[in-house]
């Protein structure tokens, strides 16, 4: 039987990114979530690259943003004017993302890039807290259209 170790497996969190930009707003509503996201690296191993799932994006197939500098998708309205001046500059991995094209397809699940689309607040708004240098690349995977749980699943036991 073959042992795993918690080092060769990926890190997964789950977090919540709070009322759109506000978190990075000073919002007094988002002072605990904001400390809570800056200490969480502390207690992670600093990874080499993350793949982001945000609830922002579905498409009809799994679908890999794959920019090599993606821009920032303000996917929010009716804030100020600071909130669509927010810049997060991390870089992206075309390779990595092409990859894990390739890793869904082989697990029967249909998967395509996207080198246009930016990312959304889903992304940048928790990794601005959490890793504000924007030195580790990300990427973000789309959601697919129907929400099946069973497809989704797969998706997450093939990743």
């Amino acid at each position: 039987m073959k042992e795993s170790s918690s080092e060769s497996r990926a890190q997964i969190v789950y977090f919540s990114h709070g009322g759109g930009p506000l978190p990075l707003l000073g919002d007094e509503a988002h002072k605990a979530m904001v400390a809570f996201m800056q200490k969480l690296p502390e207690q992670l191993h600093k990874p080499d690259l993350i793949l982001v799932i945000s609830a922002h994006w579905e498409e009809n197939t799994a679908t890999l943003l794959s920019a090599e500098k993606p821009v920032l998708f303000y996917d929010y309205y009716g804030f100020p004017a600071r909130a669509y001046e927010i810049q997060y500059p991390v870089p992206g991995s075309p390779s990595d993302a092409k990859r894990i094209v390739e890793i869904l397809e082989k697990n029967n699940i249909h998967a395509k890039l996207d080198p246009q689309r930016g990312f959304d607040h889903g992304v940048f708004i928790p990794l601005k807290l959490m890793y504000p240098q924007a030195d580790i690349p990300c990427l973000q995977l789309s959601l697919i259209a129907g929400l099946n749980p069973s497809i989704h699943l797969a998706l997450g036991k093939a990743l």
